[in-house]
C-alpha cells in the first residue's frame, strides 16, 4: 500500500518538473515547484499523525489516497490549460501529492508498529517497511518516464493516478483497528510537551543529524563529481550505489534484528558517517566514490528501522501517530532548509 501511494507522489515529482521545464520556465520555478511537495508534509504532518492516533489505519490512508489521486488528476487536467493555467495546477498537484502521501506514511508506519510489541519485531517491521520508499523511488520515476516518451504528459499523470486506487485494494487487506479510548490532551502545548520530553528531544536530535548526512550526501556528490570531471553516469552510479546498500542492509537487518541494539547501532552509523565523510573529500576516481558511498549506505541505511523501533517504545501507545508526525517534521524541514546552508558553505569553503 505504502510503495503504490509514494510511487504515485514520485513519478508526479518528476514528471512536474519536465513539463515546466518543456514550457521554458525558469530553474526557480522548478525549484519552487519541488519546494511544494516538502511543504504540505511540514504544514499537514501533526494533523496527521492526530487523525491517525484518533482513527487508527484505514481513515488516514482513504484521505491519503484521495489527495494523491487529486493530485494526479490536477496535473493531468493541466496539459488541457494555458501555459500560466498549467503552472498554477501544477503547484497544487505538489501540495496535493506531497500532503497526500505524507499522511499514508504516518498512518502506515503507526500501523505498522502496532503489528508487533517487541524491539526485536519492531526493528523487523520497519527494516521491512522502509523498502517501500526504496523501490517506490525506483518505480514512480520508471512509470512516469516511460509513458511521458510513448503517449505525452497527460497519458503519464493518468497512469500515476492509478497507482493510489491500487493502495485501496492492499488496505482493505489490513485488519480494522478499533482505537482504545484515551484521554485527550491535545493542541500545540501537548505537542511541545511531547518534543521537549528529554528521551524524545535526544531521539529527534540524532535522527536529524542523520538525515541531514543523508540530504549532505545527495548534495555534495553531484558537486564534488562535477569538480572532478565525472560523467552524469559515473555521478548516477555513485548515487545509485549508495540507495543499493541502503535497500540490502535493510533487507539483512530483519535476519539480526535479534542481535541488534538501537543505541550502539546509531552510535556506530554516526561514526561511520562521519568517518565516511572525512574520507570522501581525499578519494578522486570514480569507483573510490562508489565505494564510500556503499560504506555511507550501509550506515544510514540502518537508522529509519532503529528511529522508528526507539520512538515506538519511548512514547505513549495513544500519541505513536503524533510522535511519528513529529519525527517528520524534523525531516522534511531539514530536507527543505539545509541544501541552503550545504550551498552557502559549499560555495564559501568548498564542497570537500
Amino acid at each position: 500500500g505504502q510503495l503504490c501511494l509514494h510511487a504515485a507522489m514520485t513519478g508526479l515529482r518528476l514528471a512536474a518538473p519536465l513539463l515546466v521545464l518543456r514550457e521554458g520556465h525558469s530553474a526557480v520555478a522548478v525549484g519552487g515547484l519541488l519546494a511544494l511537495f516538502a511543504a504540505a508534509p511540514i504544514a499537514l504532518a501533526l494533523p496527521a499523525g492526530r487523525m491517525a492516533d484518533r482513527h487508527g489505519y484505514h481513515r488516514p490512508v482513504r484521505w491519503a489516497v484521495a489527495l494523491v489521486f487529486a493530485g494526479a488528476l490536477l496535473a493531468a487536467l493541466s496539459t488541457l490549460l494555458s501555459a500560466a493555467a498549467r503552472y498554477a495546477l501544477l503547484c497544487g498537484a505538489a501540495l496535493l501529492s506531497g500532503g497526500g502521501a505524507n499522511l499514508g506514511l504516518i498512518a502506515i508506519q503507526r500501523s505498522a508498529g502496532r503489528l508487533v510489541s517487541d524491539p526485536t519485531g519492531l526493528k523487523r517491521v520497519f527494516s521491512w517497511l522502509g523498502l517501500a520508499p526504496a523501490f517506490s523511488n525506483v518505480v514512480g520515476p520508471v512509470i512516469a518516464g516511460l509513458v511521458i516518451d510513448a503517449a505525452g504528459f497527460g497519458a503519464a499523470f493518468a497512469v500515476l493516478a492509478l497507482l493510489p486506487l491500487a493502495t485501496v485494494v492492499w488496505a482493505r487487506r489490513v485488519a480494522r483497528e478499533t482505537p482504545p479510548p484515551t484521554e485527550r490532551v491535545r493542541g500545540s502545548r501537548a505537542s511541545w510537551a511531547l518534543m521537549t520530553a528529554p528521551p524524545m528531544r535526544r531521539l529527534l536530535l540524532v535522527n536529524w543529524l542523520l538525515s541531514s548526512s543523508w540530504d549532505v550526501h545527495s548534495f555534495v556528490v553531484p558537486v564534488l563529481g562535477h569538480e572532478r570531471g565525472l560523467s552524469a553516469s559515473a555521478i548516477g552510479l555513485i548515487l545509485g550505489s549508495f540507495a543499493m546498500s541502503v535497500a540490502g542492509v535493510r533487507l539483512v537487518i530483519p535476519w539480526l534484528a535479534h542481535r541488534l541494539r538501537e543505541g550502539p547501532v546509531l552510535a556506530g552509523a554516526m561514526l561511520l558517517t562521519a568517518t565516511v565523510f572525512g574520507v570522501y573529500p581525499l578519494v578522486h576516481g570514480a569507483p573510490a566514490m562508489g565505494a564510500c558511498a556503499v560504506v555511507l549506505g550501509l550506515a544510514l541505511g540502518t537508522v529509519q528501522p532503529m528511529i522508528m523501533s526507539t520512538l515506538h517504545q519511548i512514547t505513549p501507545e495513544a500519541r505513536h501517530g503524533e510522535a511519528i508526525a513529529l519525527r517528520s517534521m524534523t525531516i522534511n524541514l531539514s530536507s527543505a532548509l539545509m541544501p541552503l546552508g550545504f550551498g552557502v558553505a559549499g560555495a564559501t569553503l568548498g564542497a570537500a
